[in-house]
């Protein structure tokens, strides 16, 4: 088996927790709680955008959804660290671009192969004022948003 083949996770959605973490069932019956990497939907911002980011991420992944999560890493309790993957798209770059989410510049370089996509489509969607981009600096310190 190879690396990657480790690193994919095929699963179904349980439920989504926030505007930033679901619920799976992996295909071997195991269920998990998955966070979404190298994005931040702040949570400094008006409740509304962390509801509005909530709401889509539900729309995304209704629970029953099929779904592929690239794991980039796994917290000491557990939870993974992932990109979530829907008919091949990015569901934390879709975040990303429709101005749901901002990218998490801490976690960045662990989305190595996707990181340029990230920046740009934060870009796109800033100066398109997208969602969190409707107020002037959504956010004061990335870092902090988590």
């Amino acid at each position: 088996m190879s690396l990657i083949e480790l690193m994919l996770i095929l699963a179904t959605i349980i439920g989504v927790a926030d505007s930033n973490t679901i619920q799976i069932k992996d295909d071997t019956g195991k269920t998990a709680t998955v966070k979404l990497m190298c994005i931040n939907t702040p949570k400094e911002t008006k409740q509304q955008h962390i509801t509005s980011a909530t709401n889509k991420l539900k729309r995304l992944l209704p629970s029953g959804s099929p779904v592929v999560i690239k794991s980039l890493n796994r917290e000491e309790n557990g939870r993974i660290l992932g990109e979530v993957f829907v008919d091949n798209r990015s569901v934390n770059l879709r975040l990303v671009e429709e101005g749901n989410a901002v990218v998490d510049r801490e976690t960045l370089p662990d989305c190595e192969e996707s990181r340029m996509q990230y920046l740009v489509a934060e870009a796109n969607a800033k100066n398109k004022r997208l969602g969190l981009w409707q107020q002037f600096n959504p956010i004061s310190n990335r870092n902090r948003a988590r």
